[in-house]
Formats: structure tokens, C-alpha cells, sequence
């Protein structure tokens, strides 16, 4: 029987892993090796590590965690999470694990605007926060292609950084291609926009089958419900980083600093509950 079984290898899961460690609860992690920000090379507005490689983040963490016996990390795919009386069990490689809690720390999967050869450039010169890649535009005009309302208030956040802002409908562009400055976006009308850089809204999904079983409340943005502490509507059940989001917040808050927190809270929670 475990103390706590986290689902998710990204910064949430790490945290929270490192946290239960550091108080010698039995703790397993599950990493499938699937991240959001897999293709991205300079992480950005983490201190002290403003700019690292997210993978060489993942690195030092599983080093740290490393010197903490009571945490085992396994590089394997959870399939199935389901409450059986007063423990949770947990499906990996046929295998079926017990846990007094589970924290969720799966994150989720993006899906681009339908537009040729915006993925290739996807955590490059194509991203979604301007808090995280923003800078590295600085001085230089950069597109927002997103036809949603939030389109303006992201140009105005970009206004003191970039050259120029170009708001720009997905419609209206049919190809992104990489140029020798940054990129080069061919419109529908036929002629080209010449960037840094591009913002784009994805739409995203959680992460791994087993949430939609569980029954886990969920918000209108469609992350799962949580209280301040990752605490879902299932007994024993935490959701923690990309995928949760507190009813005091308007949205799921998509950050390292906001999933490295929502970690280390889940994890207080879960030590707490093991002692209430």
C-alpha cells in the first residue's frame, strides 16, 4: 500500500514527489513520458531557472528526488484509477497498485489550428503564453492568429514588447514556413506576413483515459474542479497542475510556477489526510 501514487512526471508530479519524500511517505510516480511542452528547448518565468531546458528541469528533479528513499519513480503508463473502499487502486502494466491517495499530474494534450506547418514551429517560434515566450520577440513585430475576444487583450500585452502587433484570423492564414528572422505567414489573399514570432490559441484535452471514469467534477473550461489544495470531488483523489483548476480562479492556470505549486499543495494535503 502506498501513501500517495502521483500520475504525471512534469513539474506538478515532481513537486508534489518531492514534497511526500521529504516527510518519508511510500510514494510512487508514474511518468509516461508525454509532455505538453516536449517540443519546447528554453523554458522561460521560472526563478532561477528562467530559461533551462524543460527536459534538463525534469533532470535535476528526478536527481533530487533521487536522495529521498520513500519515493520510487517508474516510467510507465497508468490506465485505470478506481476507488475500492477505504484505498484507490491504480492499473499500470497489468498490474493492479494500492494507494491511501492519488494525486493527478497527467497534464494535457494540445490541438493546433488546422494550418500547414504551424506544428513544426510549435514551442519555437510559435507559442501560446506570452508570459513564457514573449521576451524573446522583444523589438521585433510578432502575430497573434486567434480570432477569439482575447486576441485584443493579447495585443495589448504584447504592445511594450514586440515592433508591431498583427492580429490575424486562423482563417486568413493558409501556410506558416519558417524564414531567416523567424517566420513567414502566407495569408489567404495571397500575400505574406514577415514575424518573430506567433501566438496562437490551442484547444486542449486532459491527459489520460481514467479521468472521465473516475466521475471528477469538472469547470466550464473543462479542467477538473479542485479546492486550493488539488482536492477533487473523489475522496482521496488530487488534481494538480495544467488539468486542475480552483473554483476561486477564472481558468486553469498554465505555468511551471502555478503546476510547481499546485504540486507541493496537494502534497501538504495528502500528508494531512494520512494524519487527520
Amino acid at each position: 500500500m502506498y501513501d500517495a501514487i502521483i500520475i504525471g512526471g512534469g513539474p506538478a508530479g515532481l513537486q508534489a514527489a518531492l514534497t511526500l519524500g521529504r516527510m518519508h511517505r511510500r510514494t510512487l510516480l508514474l511518468d509516461s513520458g508525454g509532455y505538453r511542452n516536449g517540443t519546447v528547448r528554453h523554458a522561460h518565468n521560472l526563478l532561477t531557472n528562467d530559461g533551462r531546458d524543460p527536459a534538463e528541469l525534469r533532470r535535476i528533479a528526478r536527481g533530487e528526488i533521487a536522495a529521498y528513499d520513500a519515493v520510487e519513480i517508474r516510467d510507465a503508463v497508468a490506465t485505470e484509477v478506481v476507488r475500492d473502499g477505504d484505498a484507490l487502486t491504480v492499473t499500470v502494466d497489468g498490474d493492479t497498485l494500492r494507494a491511501h491517495a492519488v494525486i493527478l499530474a497527467s497534464g494535457v494534450a494540445d490541438e493546433l489550428p488546422p494550418i500547414a506547418g504551424l506544428a513544426e514551429h510549435w514551442g519555437d517560434t510559435v507559442a501560446n503564453c506570452p508570459f513564457c515566450h514573449g521576451h524573446e520577440f522583444a523589438g521585433r513585430p510578432v502575430a497573434v492568429v486567434n480570432a477569439s475576444p482575447h486576441a485584443a487583450v493579447l495585443a495589448r500585452m504584447l504592445e511594450p514588447v514586440a515592433s508591431e502587433v498583427h492580429v490575424v484570423a486562423p482563417d486568413d492564414v493558409s501556410e506558416v514556413s519558417g524564414s531567416h528572422d523567424g517566420l513567414r505567414l502566407r495569408l489567404g489573399d495571397g500575400t505574406a506576413l514577415e514575424v518573430a514570432g506567433a501566438f496562437v490559441a490551442p484547444t486542449w484535452t486532459v491527459r489520460g483515459a481514467f479521468v472521465d471514469a473516475l466521475g471528477l467534477e469538472r469547470q466550464d473550461s473543462g479542467a477538473i474542479r479542485t479546492d486550493p489544495f488539488g482536492r477533487t470531488s473523489v475522496e482521496g483523489v488530487y488534481a494538480v497542475g495544467d488539468i486542475a483548476q480552483p473554483d476561486h480562479l477564472p481558468g486553469p492556470m498554465f505555468s511551471l510556477a502555478a503546476a510547481i505549486a499546485g504540486g507541493q499543495l496537494a502534497a501538504v494535503a495528502v500528508v494531512q489526510s494520512l494524519v487527520a
